[in-house]
């Protein structure tokens, strides 16, 4: 019998910078490190390209439209919590119209941080890949003994 290959989900972050702050959202109700800090995020939906990821959760969590041309990935981690995972970080200082929650099921405030000022409840792999991001640092494994 063939073994099955291995699978990973895969997930984009969108790090929305405005000078030295950073955009962060506070999760609510959604299971998952609920009344703690992360960015704009979603697993890709298979068949689609990082950028075009971002781009999707971008629009849907806070309203923005970003081009393609104002993107830079910035990161990736390869990530072990419960499952074993990959997350792109992209960033991006240039988009169109106004931040705005569009989830409010899934998050309970947005608010902007200066990078060296964060809230002790930011999930940790953010905070590390957030600091990855400041130390041009653009690679790293989380959460692996």
């Amino acid at each position: 019998m063939k073994k099955e290959r291995h699978t990973l989900p895969t997930a984009v972050h969108l790090f929305l910078m405005r000078g030295d702050e950073i955009l962060l959202l506070r999760r609510y109700q959604t299971g998952y490190e609920d009344g703690n800090y992360s960015v704009p995020a979603g697993h890709l939906d298979g068949g689609e390209e990082v950028a075009a990821a971002a781009i999707r959760e971008a629009q849907e969590e806070v309203g923005i439209r970003i081009s393609p041309d104002d993107l830079r990935v910035v990161g990736v981690m390869h990530r072990l919590s419960t499952d074993e995972r990959i997350d792109f970080f992209v960033s991006a200082e240039k988009w169109t119209g106004e931040i705005v929650n569009k989830e409010p099921d899934k998050c309970d405030e947005l608010r902007w941080a200066h990078m060296d000022e964060l809230p002790a409840n930011v999930i940790p792999y953010v905070r590390q890949a957030i600091s990855n991001f400041r130390n041009g640092q653009w690679f790293q494994s989380f959460g692996w003994s």
